[in-house]
């Protein structure tokens, strides 16, 4: 079975600057596959490779075993993308967009999947407003109608809640999970990391335009050792502990314990201290702490070499 994803050594520059440096990720179908970076990272370019919208300078790129540059055609049908930008025509109701996007793929008589589509998205009754009268979010909806009118096996998301409200987060959700279920591929970039630890049975970080980070959720959160304590303090936090603070403010403080055996030793020196808690709560490690600390050891090797 092809790989819904494959992508092998691929390189891209733009002018000097090394957009993708030997990027080798594999995304087997029925995944939900995150991918994870900084601005800058990479990961927009490969998105365009992916969709044809620029050229690699070297390596392989192929949606369910269609070469995107060789099969363009083909590897373009398999594929439905939502971007970063709000891109729409001001000129055609939401109904009559759908439609345009679902004839771009042959589709002829798609009203009924079309309109499948809006409900779950929750633009039924929007589907005779025009464009420009919609508001940002109802766009942001309308740009994930398009990239699933042709009922594509591979849907990839570019940052698809950057700025949007919790609702149309949620109804997104539900429906490209649904999706999901019945097996199509998911591919998302996004800096909601919660949203990646939730939704995402793999990730994949990049950094510089390489693959710094590569393996399921929950083998990259069982590789942060220790965790978070958070508490709101009486008196002032004993100098000795000033260390392990990551914030401080008002009273309220969260630390970094290296493990749970040195929460005894916390507490035992604040009651030596005689400093009282008011309030304590113990935080695992998330995806946050996991995606800083791959950062900061790339950026240490960076500086070493």
């Amino acid at each position: 079975m092809f790989p819904a994803v494959d992508a092998r050594q691929v390189h891209k520059h733009y002018g000097s600057l090394h957009a993708l440096d030997g990027v080798d990720l594999r995304v087997e179908q029925g995944e939900f596959f995150g991918l994870l970076g900084p601005n800058g990272a990479g990961k927009t370019t490969l998105i365009n490779l992916l969709a044809g919208l620029a050229l690699p300078d070297n390596g392989r790129l192929s949606v369910m075993g269609c070469d995107v540059v060789k099969q363009y055609r083909d590897s373009r049908r398999l594929l439905g993308v939502v971007p970063q930008e709000l891109v729409f025509d001001p000129f055609f109701t939401v109904r009559e967009t759908l439609r345009l996007q679902s004839g771009y793929f042959g589709l002829r008589r798609n009203d009924a999947w079309i309109d499948e589509v809006m409900h779950h998205l929750d633009l039924a009754d929007k589907a005779d407003t025009n464009m420009r009268k919609l508001s940002g979010g109802m766009k942001r909806r309308v740009l994930v109608a398009q990239a699933l009118v042709h009922k594509p096996p591979v849907i990839v998301l570019d940052e698809p809640t950057a700025g949007v409200d919790v609702e149309l987060r949620q109804t997104m959700w539900r429906f490209i999970q649904q999706l999901n279920r019945e097996g199509q591929t998911v591919l998302l970039t996004t800096h909601y990391l919660e949203e990646a630890e939730a939704l995402c049975g793999r990730i994949a970080m990049l950094k510089h335009g390489q693959v710094v980070a590569l393996d399921s959720t929950k083998n990259l959160l069982n590789s942060v050792t220790g965790c978070r304590l958070r508490l709101r303090l009486a008196g002032a936090l004993p100098a000795t502990l000033m260390p392990q603070v990551i914030e401080q403010k008002d009273g309220n403080y969260l630390l970094a314990l290296p493990s749970y055996q040195a929460l005894e030793l916390l507490l035992a020196e604040l009651r030596t201290a005689g400093v009282a808690v008011q309030e304590m709560s113990l935080q695992q490690p998330d995806l946050e702490d996991v995606f800083l600390r791959v950062m900061k050891v790339e950026h240490e090797e960076a500086q070493s070499c």
